[in-house]
């Protein structure tokens, strides 16, 4: 079947195609149907099929516009499908997005969540979406053994997606979705070990039932435990989750509740960097654990949501979506802060944070397809809303000097130097609640070779503080925060034919406003939402068997104010420029490539001063290289090969650029073998993760040092019973 029609066909999942004849007798617009073609109706309610090679996606969730396919678009986006997941034995979504040449990673400040570097800039765990809803997933670290799909999309999306509840994710979003049982049950179990004795075990089950297999379920449950590569550091991890679906005639119901815990103990985390230092440290032997035995932290999560479409006609659908979530998270933490970086000597020091926190968060909207006269319209209604409400208390201990190289085992300190709340019952101390409407409508000229999109969302960011002495949620409210700012989109592609689009975008990014605070003459002014700025413009191809994707951005991100004389400004800029390029599909039979690069260029400006106007951004590496192949072996019927490279730029650790990263590199290899026993599929596989062993400072992002896993080499065996 035409590409073209293709295109048209999958503009949504829940439309189908119509014709609208303008009556200009009576001014009266009649809507007459026409036929729905089979590839609409196989592809209502589902997401765009894979690539060739089945690796990535032909598209995904684009928020607010719903499932896209990458050419009709003018954003991009990657999506990186189930079986990409379980051939690399990925067990968080930080080792899928590391395929991904536009994406580094790093820690959290102190713990061990995950950050992602977005075009140069952070996206937190929190600000990750599940089926298109923020604020559902676990905080800190996030399975993959439930997720179908882990859908990227790359730059400013508050029009798209709304602004996320901790306001990062504005160098791009992701977005998992969950898995749905097919047609073909499914029974699978995997266990898995690594090369330091961490066993782990998955079941997956899957089956539909009923008339024309309407019910489905999903259930997945997993555990691991045992010893990392980083020497003495051990993790533990429980998952469950099942996901209901019905899927009928015009409505569709879908329901996942899920539950996961994850402890990691003896932890080495970040290195933060000290006052007065003149050199980065050499980054220690890759499994040497520069943390002690007392620091471990421990998140448990139990979530839920629900979501339901339903088309009207075959021009128009519905959707309505909510979900809820509670996190319990406590720890031990200790954070060495390196004071000479010829030695490696530092200090490290201990705090207790309990945190809980409880979100509650809707969605819902309408999508349709018109046409008035010759143009096309694909018309877009959308809202969002998300509440959350967080506990927190926190004690500081003394500090005791230690030594990244030569690490010795100090006693737990127990001096207080800081405290506030209690530990056994954290109070409130914030509360967030985002609301947001947007609208937007693709035009299609020519038959819709060229998409013109325009689209506006209007959104409320309230924010409440609350001291962590006070007695109550009403009681010891010590800021307010409330502001409503709208956040435009302007897109344009245009088909050269059915294989090339070109593309272009004006989007921005939303993030709460700063609040002037401390020894300050305007104490307590709440400035205005923080609006990021990206205009990119690319190419699209789509040849069936590869595909590739070329893009040239500029991003404008506000950074976080400063006080000038006695006053707090809301000023600075950070701006990154790059290019972008991605390869990937199957151009060969039983070859299949993900390949490409970012070139990245930043600079600060109306830095306090004017003392780092000019300098390079923090925690930006210059460039990013990721090469991928996986190769059936020919000859041997079930056997595939694969390697990959990650080689990343030189960044610079401060402001000032007067410390920085080198460039490294990392070379991971894995091996698979599928062959069937007594009719039962079996699928083994191994994955050897950083094959050299280098030590090496992975990201500099915050002003952290972050280093690098060591070797880690991965055995799992499935069997589809």
């Amino acid at each position: 079947m035409a590409r073209s029609r293709q295109y048209q066909s999958t503009f949504l999942a829940v439309c189908c195609s119509v014709a609208v004849t303008a009556q200009a007798a009576d001014g009266v617009i009649q809507l007459d149907a026409t036929a729905i073609n089979a590839e609409s109706a196989k592809l209502k309610g589902e997401p765009p099929e894979p690539f060739a090679g089945g690796q990535v996606a032909r598209g995904g969730q684009m928020g607010v516009l719903g499932n896209q396919d990458m050419m009709d678009v003018p954003f991009t986006m990657t999506s990186y499908t189930s079986q990409l997941i379980e051939d690399q034995q990925a067990e968080d979504i930080g080792d899928v997005l590391l395929n991904d040449p536009s994406v580094r990673q790093s820690f959290g400040f102190g713990n061990q969540s995950q950050v992602f570097v977005i075009r140069g800039l952070p996206l937190n765990g929190d600000d990750v979406a599940f089926n298109g809803l923020y604020g559902v997933l676990p905080r800190q670290m996030i399975s993959t053994d439930a997720v179908e799909r882990v859908e990227l999309l790359k730059g400013p999306n508050a029009f798209l997606n709304g602004a996320s509840p901790t306001g990062t994710g504005l160098g791009g979003n992701v977005n998992l979705q969950p898995k749905r049982a097919g047609d073909t049950p499914t029974r699978r179990y995997t266990q898995d070990i690594s090369s330091d004795g961490r066993l782990g075990e998955h079941l997956d089950l899957g089956q539909r039932f009923g008339e024309d297999n309407r019910f489905g379920v999903r259930l997945n449950l997993s555990q691991r435990e045992g010893e990392t590569a980083v020497d003495d550091q051990d993790q533990r991890s429980k998952l469950f989750i099942v996901g209901l679906d019905y899927r009928g005639d015009k409505l569709r119901l879908s329901t996942d509740i899920g539950y996961q815990k994850q402890r990691v103990n003896h932890m080495r985390n970040s290195v933060r960097l000290g006052a007065g230092l003149s050199d980065i440290p050499r980054a220690p032997d890759a499994d040497h654990n520069y943390g002690q035995d007392w620091a471990w932290t421990e998140t448990e999560d139990t979530f839920g949501m629900v979501r339901g479409d339903y088309d009207f006609n075959d021009n128009w659908s519905g959707y309505l979506a909510g979900g809820v979530k509670h996190t319990h998270e406590n720890g031990f933490y200790g954070t060495p802060v390196l004071t000479d970086a010829a030695s490696g000597a530092a200090t490290i020091g201990g705090s207790e944070i309990p945190h809980n926190e409880d979100n509650t968060t809707f969605m819902g909207g309408i999508n349709g397809r018109l046409q008035t006269g010759p143009v096309s319209h694909q018309v877009n209604l959308g809202a969002a809303s998300i509440w959350t409400q967080q506990e927190n208390a926190f004690v500081f201990y003394n500090s005791q000097a230690t030594n990244l190289y030569n690490t010795d085992p100090l006693p737990k300190p127990t001096t207080p130097t800081f405290t506030g709340g209690k530990l056994d019952d954290p109070g409130v101390t914030g509360k967030t609640r985002n609301r947001s409407l947007a609208v937007s409508d693709t035009l299609g000229l020519f038959d819709d070779t060229l998409l013109v999109t325009v689209g506006v969302r209007r959104q409320q960011l309230r924010v409440e503080g609350y001291a962590y002495d006070g007695e109550g949620p009403d009681l010891g409210r010590n800021a307010f925060y409330d502001e409503s700012v709208t956040t435009p989109v302007y897109g344009i592609v245009y088909k050269v034919n059915p294989s090339i689009s070109l593309y272009a975008n004006r989007i921005e990014g939303l993030a709460q406003g700063a609040t002037a605070s401390g020894q300050v003459i305007n104490a307590g002014e709440v400035f205005p939402p923080a609006k990021t700025k990206q205009v990119e413009a690319g190419v699209k191809l789509d040849y069936q068997t590869f595909g590739a994707n070329l893009a040239l951005f500029r991003i404008e991100r506000p950074t976080d104010g400063f006080v000038q004389g006695d006053v707090f400004v809301q000023d600075g800029e950070q701006v990154n420029k790059g290019v972008e390029l991605s390869v990937f599909g199957e151009p060969v039979q039983g070859l299949r490539l993900m390949a490409g690069g970012t070139r990245m260029d930043t600079e600060l400006k109306n830095t306090q001063g004017g003392a780092d106007d000019g300098n390079h951004a923090v925690g930006v590496p210059t460039f990013q290289l990721n090469a991928s192949v996986d190769w059936d072996v020919p000859g041997l019927q079930g056997v595939a090969l694969n390697a990959r490279m990650l080689r990343t730029g030189g960044q610079y650790a401060n402001p000032a650029n007067t410390l920085s990263l080198p460039t490294w590199n990392r070379f991971d290899v894995g091996a698979r073998y599928r062959f069937k026993v007594q009719q039962k599929e079996v699928t083994l596989r191994m994955n050897v993760e950083n094959l050299t062993d280098k030590h090496y400072w992975a990201s500099a992002n915050g002003g952290y040092l972050t280093q690098g896993d060591p070797r880690l080499v991965k055995f799992s065996g499935s069997i589809d019973f």
